[in-house]
């Protein structure tokens, strides 16, 4: 019995640890191809469109205000988004909330200045297959997107910084 036991619990390691690769792995993936050109409201009203900022590199972060990893991850975000907008970096916060209330309710406790967009019918959140919430996409100066982000998990953040010095420089 005591034999059975120490075999599973082996089994229940091996399969906590192999989860937790897969898990990480998951986490960032390399992309290549052009980034679906959009067009979506800010919260101001005014359109906002992905192929104005060719020559930007872009964080296109999808959110939703009853995430609790996305509202750890967005003043993160926001510190991020200040110390490289100089260096050409922006980020678009999507927001994929029905109600866009509900977003505008989150940002009065969480302040950023990164432009938010609405996406209240997920229509973009299907074209880029949006399947976790929050989900990050870098895009190149030229467009493309290079790297995938499904989830957050504290630390993350490091690798997106990682991501951006890369891209800035290229």
């Amino acid at each position: 019995m005591n034999q059975r036991r120490a075999l599973l619990a082996t089994g229940l390691l091996l399969l906590l640890f192999i989860s937790g690769v897969v898990v990480s792995s998951v986490q960032a993936e390399e992309l290549k191809g052009p980034a679906p050109d959009f067009t979506l409201k800010n919260r101001a009203g005014g359109n906002v469109r992905l192929a104005d900022l060719r020559g930007e590199v872009v964080m296109i972060n999808f959110w939703a205000s009853w995430c609790g990893p996305c509202r750890q991850e967005m003043p993160l975000i926001e510190d991020i988004y200040k110390r490289y907008k100089d260096l050409g970096f922006t980020v678009l916060g999507v927001n994929v909330d029905n109600d866009p209330k509900l977003a505008e309710k989150l940002l009065k406790d969480i302040t950023v200045s990164f432009p938010v967009l609405l996406d209240s019918e997920n229509k973009l959140s299907e074209i880029y297959n949006v399947d976790a919430m929050p989900s990050t996409v870098m895009v190149d100066r030229n467009g493309n997107m290079r790297f995938l982000h499904r989830g957050y998990k504290p630390g993350y953040e490091a690798k997106y910084e990682e991501q951006i010095k890369k891209l800035v420089r290229e």
